[in-house]
């Protein structure tokens, strides 16, 4: 990536930038490759959790617009755009939907408002979306959606880099979400996982890696304390799986052990 913005300091990785380089892309600098040469000295084929959580939320945001006929979406932690973004996806199928992006990454910010601008039905708010009332409260996000019609939460690859569980847990920022959204709207969430099966000392290895490199945040959660962020909610089938099962047109056979310990699900909520 050439040339630094001022306001970027390139000397400490970034959640959106590292998964930028995990996928190939450019927006990236030497700090944030190097988090991801240190966790492919640990699992080599560690990018698969990026493509996989890429795929899913892709396969995700065609079900909700064309089979749930939802319209709504709020994107938390969206990331740098790529290819086929949320509401690049949604408007194949809906092209009327409305999308808010949150983050508060510099440089998603200044990439998303380029792609996005003169767009009226797609936007970006430079939230923390790990504060949920705050962000509810921002007045495009309350402008943007209809609080009255149903809206999809997507918190995709997002959670696990959550390092507040002891002040307090994720689960409780997730339902501060769920609470505020209207009836028939869904959750869409996709995390690392720990299978708990002979694939678990893979996502060890990759937790370990990513808690003790310079971005400091990836942890892998069992499917419990997964399953703990849906209460209440409805799962759709097929329910909370691997992120490779979740939907595919054509079922896969050969899955990397990496593949295995990234988790998705969506829920409706009554």
């Amino acid at each position: 990536m050439s040339g630094t913005p001022s306001y970027v300091d390139p000397r400490k990785p970034s959640i959106a930038r590292v998964y930028d380089a995990f996928l190939g892309g450019s927006n990236n600098y030497e700090v944030d490759r190097e988090v991801v040469r240190e966790v492919r000295e640990a699992v080599p084929e560690a990018a698969d959790l990026a493509v996989e959580n890429r795929s899913f939320l892709i396969r995700v945001c065609r079900f909700l617009a064309g089979q749930a006929d939802v319209t709504q979406f709020l994107d938390c932690g969206s990331g740098l755009p790529t290819a086929q973004n949320t509401h690049q996806v949604v408007r194949k199928i809906a092209p009327d939907a409305r999308v808010v992006y949150v983050d508060n990454d510099p440089l998603v910010l200044e990439h998303s408002r380029a792609l996005l601008e003169g767009n009226r039905t797609a936007v970006i708010v430079a939230e923390d979306i790990f504060e949920p009332e705050t962000l509810l409260r921002n007045e495009v996000v309350r402008s943007h959606l209809d609080w009255n019609e149903p809206i999809a939460l997507l918190h995709m690859g997002t959670l696990h880099h959550y390092n507040g569980e002891a002040t307090r847990p994720r689960k409780d920022i997730v339902r501060a979400y769920v609470d505020a959204l209207p009836s028939g709207s869904y959750l869409a969430l996709s995390h690392f996982l720990d299978p708990e099966n002979e694939y678990s000392g893979t996502a060890r290895k990759l937790e370990d890696r990513l808690l003790h490199s310079l971005m400091g945040s990836g942890i892998f959660s069992t499917w419990s304390e997964l399953a703990e962020l849906f209460d209440g909610l409805e799962l759709v089938d097929p329910g909370l799986v691997p992120c490779h099962e979740w939907r595919r047109d054509t079922p896969r056979v050969d899955q990397t052990p990496a593949e295995r310990c990234i988790a998705g699900g969506v829920a409706r909520k009554p």
